[in-house]
């Protein structure tokens, strides 16, 4: 069956129902309205909304359940919306990057907050003493990192550039795309002007987007050399749009920008004095506006003292390690990719030699490891440490609070728990844990092993949405020591 479902409220509704209506009840977790036949049978419905009667046309049927599109609105919700984006809708040729744009966006907020608290109880069995505020920003032109699609079709005697069509291989026809950048919207069509031009037109299959607060990066994908006319196109194009060519002529490692010199890709972190190089390729958020604002959350959610030692694990470039030694004694910043932690190490290093006016950053050191083979002997061997923040990828950070649980379940004796490993005698786990989550149901996962095993409360948790009018959820969580005297930002 697809995703859990996120109930609502009862509705007043006609007694019975017309035939063929359906009752939308609640929304899913791919935006799908979620329904009832008078047998019981679940239906998941494209572009339906919660309290709607609708009807709609079956096209995939299960002995559980059944999917179906939006034929007709016969009481449409109060949180229906004009989408913003004339490419949005059911219709054959839709976009497929965006599926929540015909609901308002307080209401998609509030849905994934449900979904959040949801996946928190129903797979992890925690609920936070305290529900923070949503991390809120712009709903349009917040995406500043973008993977775009590029085919020439030869029967439509052009090139295609933007997002998958729903539920389809084919690129999307798109003029616009409201929720890039609006200079990058408006680049769209001069794109597919300029690729329909290159000689390589046939051998280049996507354009990867990466915007800096000055910078506007686009990394060309081409399966085939460059001819100079091509490169000369390229210039011209850069020149007039005030853009920045990388070429990428194989795998992400041979990334190269195509005339050196320039402004340098990079974004900053103004709370903390801190700027942020970046190539193209590298992981940096979506959404910046969020970026600075969850930043600073998660700063102040942690309280790091000026004597403290904090680890940053899953710490990428350093997004949350460089703002964290501007407040701690010590930071450790642990990250499987060796590419992000040698390009970490050179951030530190920059803004390091940016302050020698002013107050010097924390001693901080970076080390790669494959944080899903954590082990109780190695999360002892990294030191203790007073506070963790922890931002793993869609997996979550399993082997890592496992290893912490195993740990507090041989301190207390546990049946079946293995041995204290050697060192562990003087190692003291962190009294406080942030955890930023791009998937509640491995939050929820990792926080039952943290509550339940290793002897944490879940003090605090909210959403952030990171990326309007889509299913996606960004979460924040706080898990405390019971003896711990911190109280977690109030949820205002």
């Amino acid at each position: 069956m697809p995703a859990n479902a996120i109930a609502g409220a009862p509705h007043l509704l006609p007694d019975p129902l017309p035939e063929g209506w359906l009752a939308v009840e609640s929304l899913d977790l791919e935006a799908q309205g979620v329904a009832h036949r008078p047998d019981g049978k679940v239906v998941f419905i494209e572009g339906a909304l919660p309290f709607e009667l609708v009807s709609a046309q079956t096209y995939r049927k299960k002995n559980q359940w059944e999917q179906a599109s939006l034929t007709a609105i016969h009481r449409p919700s109060s949180q229906r919306v004009q989408p913003g984006c004339p490419h949005f809708g059911l219709h054959a040729g839709a976009c497929g990057g965006c599926k929540m744009q015909h609901l308002h966006p307080g209401a998609q907020v509030a849905i994934k907050q449900r979904v959040l608290e949801d996946n928190l109880w129903h797979l992890g069995k925690v609920r936070p003493d305290v529900v923070l505020r949503p991390i809120e920003g712009p709903a349009w032109g917040y995406r500043y990192r973008a993977r775009l699609s590029v085919r020439y079709v030869a029967k439509k005697g052009g090139v295609l550039i933007g997002f998958h069509e729903r539920k389809s291989r084919y690129v999307a026809d798109m003029q616009v795309c409201p929720v890039l950048p609006a200079h990058v919207s408006a680049l769209l069509l001069p794109l597919r002007a300029l690729v329909a031009a290159l000689d390589a037109r046939d051998s280049c299959p996507q354009i990867e987007l990466a915007c800096g607060d000055t910078v506007t990066a686009l990394v060309l994908r081409h399966l085939q050399p460059l001819s100079p006319a091509d490169l000369a196109r390229l210039r011209a194009f850069a020149a007039e749009h005030h853009v920045q060519w990388w070429l990428q002529p194989k795998g992400p490692d041979t990334v190269h920008l195509l005339d050196e010199g320039g402004e340098e890709l990079a974004y900053r972190l103004p709370e903390f004095g801190i700027t942020m190089p970046f190539r193209p390729t590298d992981f940096t958020q979506v959404n910046p506006h969020i970026n600075r604002v969850l930043v600073a959350r998660a700063l102040r959610l942690l309280d790091v003292r000026p004597h403290e030692r904090v680890i940053d694990w899953f710490c990428g470039l350093g997004n949350f390690t460089l703002p964290l030694a501007t407040q701690a004694r010590a930071v450790l910043g642990v990250e499987g990719s060796t590419t992000l932690v040698a390009r970490a190490r050179e951030n530190y290093e920059k803004n390091q030699a940016l302050r020698q006016m002013g107050q010097a950053l924390a001693d901080t050191n970076f080390v790669a490891r494959n944080l899903f083979e954590m082990t109780p002997e190695q999360l002892v061997a990294d030191g203790g440490a007073d506070k963790w923040l922890v931002d793993p990828p869609r997996e979550g950070a399993f082997a890592l609070a496992k290893a912490l649980a195993d740990i507090a379940q041989a301190r207390q004796g546990a049946e079946g728990a293995a041995p204290l490993p050697a060192a562990a005698a003087g190692w003291t786990p962190p009294r406080r844990i942030v955890y930023v989550s791009c998937n509640p149901a491995t939050l929820a996962r990792d926080a039952g092993l943290l509550v339940h095993l290793a002897g944490y409360r879940c003090a605090a948790a909210g959403v952030v949405n990171m990326f309007p009018h889509t299913a996606h959820v960004e979460s924040v969580a706080v898990f405390e020591l019971p003896d711990s005297t911190q109280a977690p930002e109030p949820p205002v």
